[in-house]
């Protein structure tokens, strides 16, 4: 399969800049690359929030699902819970799941469900015009909050260490090679993978020039080590000038939610059985 294959009709429909077209022809790549390596193309399936991220699952040429906002993470974790032989990848926003859909995202991370979380990670609802989210900085300003934010922004990974995550990773688009091998390793991993994305919104939160001035690639000789990831996590707070480490932070090997729970019979062809052979089935 190659990447032209696995396009859609569709025409990506961002604004001119926006750090989502880095995110879309970097996946593309990536899955080319699985693709080759043996990952079955029918087993992928993409799930999506709502916000301009949401539209990425338009333009490639996969099984996908749209959630509602917040709620990519349920029906993805129950998705791999129906069938664990799928690659089950979500593309949530900031604003759609450090916001909205927190709650689900420290569940799954508590579960260990085997899915792969991708955070467009903005800073800002881009497609609700400029509002604030959880991880905009003090004295952010936009349309709907022109005197500027009086909240202190949380720290996404910080949470998701604290929560139960086995890989915890932060990736810049720009940095083209470092970021695909990211991404590779946040989709391939067994277990619950997060990825912050620093994905730049150019019309309502332009942080190109910041970035590039204070992003730095990194990697631990021990990414098993709770303590130097969570060192790792807290040097950048989402609301100072600190270098910003990119790499993964935090890897480790545990039972997954869906081995808990393992699908009890192959998935056979539907078939109308009676009340009397359904009650059987729990006796």
């Amino acid at each position: 399969m190659s990447m032209a294959g696995l396009k859609t009709k569709a025409r990506p429909e961002w604004c001119p800049g926006c750090g989502n077209y880095g995110i879309l022809s970097n996946f593309l790549k990536v899955l080319e690359d699985l693709l080759t390596e043996g990952l079955e193309k029918e087993k992928i399936v993409l799930v999506s929030g709502i916000g301009n991220h949401g539209k990425i699952v338009d333009y490639v040429n996969v099984n996908s699902f749209y959630s509602i906002h917040g709620r990519a993470l349920p029906v993805a974790q129950a998705i791999k819970l129906a069938n664990p032989d799928l690659k089950v990848i979500c593309f949530v926003g900031d604003g759609d799941s450090y916001a909205e859909g927190l709650d689900h995202l420290i569940f799954a991370a508590k579960r260990n469900s085997d899915i792969t979380v991708l955070v467009h990670d903005n800073r800002t609802y881009g497609l609700a015009t400029g509002q604030f989210t959880p991880t905009s900085p003090v004295n952010y300003k936009g349309p709907t909050i022109p005197y500027g934010v009086k909240e202190i922004p949380f720290n996404p990974l910080e949470l998701m260490l604290a929560s139960g995550a086995t890989f915890i990773g932060r990736a810049y688009p720009p940095h083209q090679q470092h970021f695909q091998t990211m991404l590779k390793a946040a989709i391939m991993h067994r277990g619950f993978a997060l990825l912050d994305i620093l994905q730049v919104c150019v019309f309502y939160n332009n942080l190109y020039d910041f970035y590039n001035q204070h992003v730095y690639e990194t990697k631990l000789e021990d990414l098993s080590s709770f303590a130097e990831a969570w060192q790792l996590i807290r040097a950048w707070d989402y609301n100072s000038e600190a270098p910003i480490a990119v790499g993964t932070f935090y890897q480790v090997e545990k039972t997954t939610f869906e081995e808990y729970h393992p699908r009890l019979t192959p998935l056979q062809p539907s078939r109308r059985i009676s009340v009397e052979e359904a009650l059987a089935r729990f006796v």
